[in-house]
């Protein structure tokens, strides 16, 4: 009786592991013609690594392909995903959401790409594919998935595995380069990055710089053991899988650098660089009589009893997860030797952010959190801090889109996290949120000093545009029916405290914007702050002022001067994108359907919103915009920046006689 994952004796393996991967390269060819798109190509590249793989090598079970402690795949180059999709059929890997999951079959191939198939051009978990944990294809980013899952379960102490199969043209990303250097540097050995080296990119040949033997040179100088292989011979495939199961925790990470063929078995039907087109007719004819000749040459020693036998999981552990109540701002404030503080009656919503993770780490121990060598400025320092909490904490350097894709990773896997850096900074993550955001990952963003207040350090470490990116995810759905994102923009400490534990409880992308500079405290313990909610500060009747984060106290200063010159005003404090818009829009009936939207950064954002919520309702309203219409510049003092801009308590004051006609003062 062979063991466990291996075949009766070595040529039969290299046979049987022939055998299966030209029949997942003619699957692959055969369901991207039915499709008429897709890569068969660089499916055909990986046929025999992924059989070694999902058929012998992976820890994992079909009927439960997201068991807690399965060995996992991230395929970075998610072009190639039929020749996975053609094993897991192969299989009988489960598909469908969770209520009605059903074994995939061979039949199902052919539905690549429809609307209702949840056979995605490229992966993705939350279109019914469980074997996935994070949609991937936009190149670069998967190996950083693959170290967020590693991390979490060196964390819980789980033994599985992560494999990541990265293209030799995507290995030019830089973030593939800062994904190596935190696996490096963190002696993440439970995570192997395999680079496919078929020497094609998209429009030509990779440059030389990608070559297998520069990459494996590259590979070293991080710090990895390195093993090159022909990526189409089997011995050689399992002899290096086979050594990095074996690597001990403290050695070196390991990396495979594979030698590939692009379209192997059918080079010659498909000749020169077939990227992203499938073979159909006389072309497609070809190449599976190609491959089928490749079968016959290469599968000699093939007989009925070989077959493969997939390794199980190891049993997950009975884990109890306890959760429990955070204390209140006030109370956390006095554990923590702050009650002069407290008194002063001023806190920065950046340090209340850092009090309410320390509280919420303690609550919860799924809750984690990943820094860009910001932790002072950001104040996750104070979850870094604690003893008890600083193993759950990611110190990710200057490398915000492998930050933002670990923390996906950890969410996989069942954390909680919470990222942050200067808003600014996070502008450079754009892409891997927007993958994260698709792939379902329940992860918490947390922008530190945004907008104008920030003064003395200009424009440079000013976040400005990003409320207007992150808002378009508010006017969408994601998988949950959930909006894809919710913008959280605190005002006050207590704000930030209370909206930091409904960002926990939230399954879902949120993004919070902190403040640097030591704001007046508006709220109490008492405030309920809660997702799409607002408040209403002041009440009045003749127009109505919605602010948010710092211009909510300018705003408040401009009431008192708006009173003396007989205009009474309405404050709201909309401290969440989206809102309930039927609710502000019947406060601003009240107000004559006078409105003056203000923030401290540039367009597209709340005033824009607001906008849109009245032109949907299709009643008459009067909708002034105060934002950021130019590049700020450095000054010394938050007063002298709003001056410098027009954003002062007098310049809404003025704004709002002149929408009133009233007159200016």
């Amino acid at each position: 009786m062979p063991a466990p994952g291996k075949v009766s004796h070595q040529m039969s393996f290299e046979a049987a592991v022939h055998a299966q991967a030209i029949d997942l390269d003619r699957l692959s060819l055969e369901m991207c013609a039915s499709a008429g798109s897709g890569h068969p190509t660089t499916a055909m590249a990986l046929g025999h690594i992924v059989t070694v793989l999902m058929f012998h090598t992976l820890r994992w079970s079909p009927e439960q392909p997201d068991y807690p402690t399965s060995d996992r795949l991230v395929l970075s180059a998610g072009h190639a995903v039929p020749v996975v999709y053609a094993a897991y059929a192969r299989l009988g890997g489960m598909i469908g959401e969770d209520d009605a999951r059903r074994p995939m079959t061979v039949d199902d191939l052919s539905s690549l790409r429809e609307a209702g198939s949840v056979l995605e051009g490229h992966p993705n978990p939350m279109e019914g594919m469980p074997f996935f944990d994070a949609a991937t294809g936009s190149l670069g980013q998967g190996l950083s998935v693959a170290a967020g899952l590693g991390e979490a379960a060196r964390l819980d102490d789980n033994p599985r595995r992560i494999y990541c199969i990265i293209g030799d043209g995507e290995s030019r990303e830089g973030q593939i380069a800062e994904a190596l250097d935190y696996i490096a540097e963190r002696k993440l050995t439970n995570v192997l990055p395999i680079f496919s080296c078929n020497g094609w990119g998209q429009a030509a040949r990779v440059s030389e710089q990608q070559s297998p033997e520069v990459l494996a040179k590259k590979l070293e100088a991080f710090g990895f053991t390195v093993r090159t292989i022909d990526g189409h011979k089997p011995a050689e495939i399992k002899a290096a899988f086979d050594a990095f199961v074996e690597l001990d925790e403290d050695a070196a990470p390991m990396a495979v650098v594979a030698k590939t063929v692009k379209g192997w078995g059918a080079t010659t039907a498909l000749t020169g660089n077939w990227h992203g087109k499938p073979a159909t007719g006389a072309a497609l004819d070809a190449a599976l009589a190609e491959l089928e000749q490749r079968r016959v040459e290469l599968t000699t020693s093939l007989v009925q009893t070989d077959r493969f036998t997939i390794r199980p999981p190891e049993a997950a552990p009975n884990k109890q997860i306890t959760i429990k109540d955070a204390p209140s701002l006030s109370q956390m404030m006095r554990d923590m030797d702050m009650e002069s503080v407290l008194h002063s009656g001023r806190f920065a919503t950046r340090k209340a952010y850092g009090l309410a993770l320390r509280a919420l780490g303690h609550a919860d121990e799924r809750v984690v959190v990943l820094d860009a060598d910001v932790s002072n400025s950001t104040f996750a320092e104070t979850f870094a801090k604690d003893a008890a909490l600083n193993p759950r904490f990611f110190e990710c350097k200057i490398a915000e889109q492998n930050m933002v894709s670990v923390a996906a990773g950890l969410a996989a896997a069942g954390k909680i996290p919470f990222l942050s850096s200067f808003g600014k900074f996070l502008t450079r993550g754009y892409d891997q949120i927007e993958m994260a955001i698709n792939s379902g990952a329940n992860i918490k963003i947390v922008g530190s000093h945004v907008g104008v207040s920030l003064a003395a350090d200009g424009p440079s470490q000013m976040a400005l545009p990003d409320i207007a990116w992150f808002r378009a995810f508010t006017t969408m759905k994601d998988h949950r029916g959930e909006p894809g994102c919710y913008i959280l923009q605190p005002a006050d400490a207590y704000a930030a405290y209370g909206l930091t534990q409904v960002m926990a409880e939230h399954e879902g992308v949120c993004y919070m914007r902190t403040l640097r500079p030591e704001v007046e405290f508006l709220y109490s313990d008492d405030v309920v702050f809660n997702l799409g909610g607002f408040e209403v500060l002041s009440e009045g009747r003749d127009v109505l002022l919605v602010a948010a984060g710092y211009m909510v106290h300018e705003a408040n200063k401009a009431l008192d001067k708006l009173d003396r010159e007989g205009i009474s005003a309405t404050l709201v404090d909309l401290y969440s994108l989206p809102f309930d818009g039927d609710a502000l829009l019947d406060i601003a009936q009240r107000n004559n359907g006078y409105v003056i939207s203000l923030e401290d950064n540039y367009g597209a954002s709340i005033g824009s919103a607001v906008a849109d919520v009245m032109t949907e309702s299709g009643d008459s309203f009067t909708l002034k915009q105060m934002f950021v219409n130019r590049i700020p510049k450095s000054t010394h003092t938050p007063d002298e920046q709003m001056r410098m801009l027009g954003l002062t308590s007098d310049d809404i004051t003025r704004s709002t006689m002149e929408l009133l006609e009233v007159g200016v003062v």
